[in-house]
């Protein structure tokens, strides 16, 4: 029993550095969620936070049998868990979940051990935007595995700095994938076609070229035959939106690199 003990106040004072917890408090003898507990969950989801549920802790007072009590521990912590699946709260693939039963450091108030913890932390924009990144290069995976000649797709989610041909890091990794498919698909033959925003068609502009180019160089350096590749820059010649673009949004979808299926 020390030796849990030790561990679980060690994981705990681990986890009080990168994460956040949440205690949930039964009635004693139940699992099921009382009134006072499902009101303390709903306003701590009502605080909006983007919340990420990573483990979950479950607790019981010393009345009653090891098993009997280390049963009722793991009941908590499913009820819980069922209760924050309803409520959309996002809970991690790999969710460590553990029932200690009373085999913890008890407390004196036999009503602080009836409980389920429950750690988590708030996802940063760094988290949303890797979780972004994956999906885009999910979905680049899946394009190009069913593209057909002549077929347009659009690099998701890729993006570079302002006025320039150099890659915003976050976007690395969907170049990254565009070098898996070439590698997956020895047939593939691309054209590398940069736009821009923001111009009009009389203006001079060379920044579309360079950033189809730096693609294009990315897989030269990585040993991608260049007899399967061009590229090509449009400038605003080929808008999804007119120029000049109403918002943000019009120009960050004018602002793109797309790969036109030559041979597959």
């Amino acid at each position: 029993m020390k030796n849990i003990i030790c561990i679980l106040c060690t994981t705990m004072s681990l986890l009080s550095f990168s994460q956040k917890k949440l205690d949930i408090y039964f009635d004693f003898d139940k699992f099921n969620l009382n009134d006072e507990a499902v009101k303390k969950i709903n306003s701590w989801i009502a605080e909006g936070k983007n919340y990420q549920v990573t483990k979950m802790y479950g607790f019981c007072d010393s009345k009653g049998t090891n098993v009997y009590n280390d049963t009722l521990a793991m009941k908590r912590v499913n009820e819980v868990y069922g209760f924050l699946k309803e409520s959309e709260i996002e809970v991690i693939k790999d969710i460590e979940i553990r029932g200690f039963g009373e085999d913890f450091e008890q407390s004196k108030v036999q009503g602080e051990n009836r409980r389920v913890t429950i750690l988590f932390q708030e996802k940063t924009q760094t988290n949303l935007a890797a979780k972004e990144v994956e999906l885009a290069k999910e979905v680049l995976k899946d394009k190009m595995k069913i593209a057909q000649k002549g077929d347009l797709i659009k690099l998701p989610n890729f993006y570079f700095f302002n006025n320039s041909a150099k890659i915003v890091p976050k976007s690395e990794p969907v170049l990254y994938e565009l070098l898996c498919v070439m590698n997956d698909n020895p047939n593939l033959k691309i054209e590398i076609q940069g736009h821009i925003c923001c111009k009009l068609p009389q203006q001079d502009d060379v920044i579309s070229e360079a950033r189809a180019k730096t693609v294009y160089n990315y897989l030269i350096r990585n040993k991608i035959n260049r007899n399967r590749m061009t590229y090509k820059g449009y400038g605003v010649s080929r808008p999804i939106h007119s120029v000049p673009e109403k918002n943000s949004l019009e120009e960050d979808e004018n602002r793109r690199v797309e790969i036109l299926i030559i041979e597959n």
